[in-house]
């Protein structure tokens, strides 16, 4: 079940309708209603009219088991899934059978009918983008809380589970415009997410996860259901049941820190699966925060991956543990809306960059030419063999810095070109002897600032410029 997507306009699952009068005044009324086999999350909004004649009507909510919650008069809507609910109600297992919806009646005046509407939902997304405006978000994809192994200083100073707030609010302080909370194995951050994001109205709060394997390490993001992340061997058919999973839930893979040993010191942190087959995994976390001034990154990897044919977008991450190092690296995503379904869109689509420091100053974007066709980074350009190509890197805040064109896995030093500006536009003119084609970045110290994704060329597919019309 993929959390804070965009609002499908769906019809309810039942409508129920009734009025309240004098009579009722302090007193309370039960609406029942059945759900089926398999629901996942439930939403209910509730409607009444004679607010003006001070008309009131509490809401509150019975499965066929337990109380699940009350929010008396403070919100017109609420849900509950099995992972995540509205404060105010329980998460947990939605069970098939008779539920209850409760109204409590504190006032109603003598001669006033009030009509009432409860329209209930049934898996459905739910949730509205933080912006729906198009254009580049900053985050950080990979951060830990007290859900798993964050810890942070209590007022003592002793370390302690750190709360979720505490990461919103460092990421709030960075200047961020997203984050993904992403515990080992758990869910339950999801519900502490959910209850924060009314008060963090301007960051996207994603539930990602951390599966944390014996033989290795990825984040999901946008999945909230529970994945069976027991993994027994180094193969693909031992991980096919969960990667599986994630995907058809319209949930994204990205592998973690793959460079890193396995051993005791860090078990099943370096990636061991290798034989996955091509559109399962989405991302590759190149630079990883914890790693970042060292070789054992994700580039070996991702240059493999990227050689054998497939298209996978390089994201970093800080792993932070300590609501500290927030957004250090920074991943920096073009997304159509800021909302979860956008920020999975946008890893999808390749039209990322990741920002060593973080420093809202940097941009960089990427596209290629060829004719009247125009790719970004992530497109795929259709060319035939030894047609010029004209790639435009688009850079500011590094000046005195160097842009470095990566093909296929290699540094063309003949393409290298310095940073004369705080905004730059450099033009080159590769022939088409290649696949890939990414940006490096460095500032003028010689240290990595800035990294593109690849445009793609294919050649199998277009005729030579001559017939070209």
């Amino acid at each position: 079940m993929v959390w804070l997507l965009l609002l499908v306009a769906t019809l309810p699952y039942k409508i129920l309708k009734g009025k309240v009068e004098r009579k009722d005044f302090h007193t309370y009324i039960e609406r029942s209603f059945t759900l089926p086999k398999g629901v996942k999350r439930l939403r209910i909004e509730f409607s009444y009219d004679g607010r003006e004649q001070r008309t009131a009507i509490d809401i509150g909510l019975m499965d066929p088991e337990r109380f699940r919650g009350w929010s008396g008069g403070a919100r017109n809507t609420f849900t509950i899934s099995e992972e995540e609910a509205t404060p105010g109600y329980l998460p947990g297992v939605l069970p098939a059978g008779q539920w209850t919806l409760l109204l409590g009646v504190p006032n109603i005046r003598e001669g006033v009918v009030s009509n009432y509407e409860a329209r209930i939902y049934i898996n459905e997304s739910s949730d509205k983008p933080i912006h729906t405006e198009a254009g580049w978000y900053r985050g950080d994809l990979h951060i830990h809380s007290g859900h798993s192994d964050g810890k942070c200083a209590a007022q003592s100073g002793v370390a302690v589970p750190c709360p979720v707030y505490r990461v919103v609010e460092t990421a709030v302080n960075k200047g961020l415009d997203f984050i993904a909370v992403t515990d080992h194995n758990t869910t339950s951050q999801a519900d502490a997410l959910r209850e924060l994001q009314p008060a963090f109205d301007k960051i996207l709060l994603v539930p990602g996860r951390e599966i944390t394997t014996f033989y290795g390490h990825a984040n999901i993001f946008g999945v909230t259901d529970f994945i069976d992340f027991r993994t027994t061997d180094a193969t693909y058919a031992a991980a096919r049941g969960w990667m599986n999973a994630v995907n058809k839930s319209g949930g994204i893979i990205s592998i973690n820190h793959p460079g890193l040993p396995s051993g005791e010191n860090c078990m099943g942190c370096g990636w061991q699966i290798k034989d996955i087959p091509d559109k399962v995994i989405t991302a590759v976390e190149v630079v990883n925060g914890a790693t970042m001034n060292h070789s054992i990154g994700g580039w070996d990897l991702w240059h493999q991956m990227l050689n054998s044919g497939q298209h996978v977008t390089a994201i970093g991450g800080s792993d932070d543990h300590h609501a500290e190092n927030i957004g250090t690296p920074t991943t920096v995503i073009y997304m159509k809306a800021l909302s979860v379904q956008g920020l999975i869109d946008g890893i999808r689509s390749g039209r990322v960059f990741i920002d060593m420091e973080g420093d809202k100053n940097h941009f960089l974007d990427v596209l290629a030419t060829h004719g009247r066709d125009t790719v970004y980074m992530g497109g795929v350009l259709k060319v035939a063999p030894s047609d010029t190509i004209n790639v435009t890197a688009y850079v500011k805040g590094v000046s005195g810095g160097k842009v470095e064109f990566i093909m296929d896995g290699q540094i063309n030093p003949a393409l290298s070109r310095d940073i004369a500006s705080n905004d730059e536009k450099i033009q080159v003119d590769p022939e088409s002897h290649w696949h890939t084609m990414y940006v490096k970045v460095l500032d003028k110290e010689g240290k990595l600032a800035l990294v593109g994704n690849p445009v793609y060329v294919d050649t199998q597919c277009a005729e030579p410029d001559s017939r070209r019309r």
